[in-house]
């Protein structure tokens, strides 16, 4: 009796720390899922490095540790970079973000001659500078606070990152002793977790270079200035399901079409963004994602979607992960249900051949 209260407060214990511990860590859970992921795909770097120069694993460690970060985030930065430099020079340049008033003359008049306003030009300019400082204000303020987060999310995935590689064996060999769940089971689990992150990494970059390429074809054509910078956006709202690059061709149509005044342009840049930029990526990612797991394309698809409206954006890594380990989880209880069903068949033909 008192060795069964003992066990009920310690698992009491369990549940309220483990669930404070989730609370206080809630902030690093995309980095340390991002790290578990290049671990996933930079693991066998690791491996390679430490077999062959016979390296301490901190050290093999740090080397892959610091390649993730020179072919990672270095031109993940000079990218941004180049790109922040064409938006401050467009701010900076002479029409500065006013738009052209005989751009606009037209379409002030149209809309005078329908509503019965008597707007100018100079205006519309008046509305959409403050209509932009009003935006742009809130944004500015928080900008110092996001850039810090991101910064420490960097940290937090750079450190996570380096000790997942050199004592990724001894946490494993932990959990694998804490986990009340057969080892066999636990190491599929692993293996199931490793194929689809491969997999969603993988299939979610190739989508977004992949809509970023054929964006940016689209501006060029269309007569845009500041391709790269469009083409950027483009990468990195294809990041975003639901947002995509729609967010980005679609503005750019719209630009066209009410203040450049180029139907063709603008329809042609519609069409080529709704036929084949945003279109690319439903069929890349469930094809790559069936392809490198074991996850169904049209499920692959849905998980991502719904993983990103019930969690965010952390829902394009965490909803195939989870429907896979629901799918493994399926099959291993069809397993052991199997199993149990034929030590009863063994069973009860035991107890006829002893009557």
């Amino acid at each position: 009796m008192t060795r069964m209260v003992s066990f009920g407060v310690l698992l009491g214990l369990v549940i309220v720390f483990g669930l404070l511990s989730l609370r206080v860590m809630q902030g690093f859970l995309l980095p340390l899922l991002l790290a578990a992921m290049l671990v996933v795909i930079f693991g066998p770097l690791h491996r390679w490095l430490r077999d062959r120069f016979q390296l301490p694993e901190w050290a093999a460690a740090g080397v892959t540790t610091l390649f993730v970060l020179l072919i990672v985030l270095v031109p993940l930065a000079l990218l941004v970079a180049r790109a922040g430099g064409d938006a401050v020079a467009m701010v900076r340049s002479e029409e500065g973000v006013r738009l052209d008033p005989k751009v606009l003359d037209g379409l002030v008049t149209s809309v005078n001659e329908t509503v019965g306003l008597h707007l100018t030009a100079e205006d519309v300019n008046a509305e959409l500078k403050k209509l932009a400082e009003d935006l742009i204000g809130p944004i500015a303020k928080r900008a110092p606070v996001a850039l810090g987060k991101i910064l420490i999310g960097l940290i937090v995935m750079t450190v996570s990152l380096f000790y997942f590689l050199a004592d990724g064996r001894r946490m494993l060999e932990a959990v694998t002793r804490l986990v009340p769940l057969d080892v066999r089971y636990q190491w599929q689990l692993l293996q199931e977790f490793e194929e689809v992150s491969r997999a969603v990494v993988s299939s979610t970059l190739l989508a977004a270079i992949v809509q970023a390429i054929l964006a940016g074809f689209g501006f060029y054509v269309a007569g845009l200035g500041n391709v790269f910078l469009l083409t950027l956006l483009t990468f990195f709202g294809a990041l975003v399901p639901f947002v995509g690059a729609a967010a980005v061709w679609g503005t750019a149509s719209l630009y066209l079409l009410f203040f450049v005044k180029d139907t063709w342009a603008a329809a042609g840049l519609a069409l080529w963004g709704v036929s084949v930029v945003s279109t690319i990526d439903n069929i890349i990612k469930p094809i790559v994602l069936h392809g490198q797991s074991k996850l169904h394309p049209l499920l692959a698809l849905l998980s991502v979607l719904g993983g990103v409206g019930a969690l965010g954006p952390i829902g394009i890594f965490v909803g195939p992960i989870a429907v896979a380990f629901l799918q493994a989880a399926l099959t291993m209880l069809q397993v052991e249900l199997d199993s149990l069903a034929d030590e009863a068949r063994v069973a009860g033909g035991g107890g006829g051949k002893n009557r």
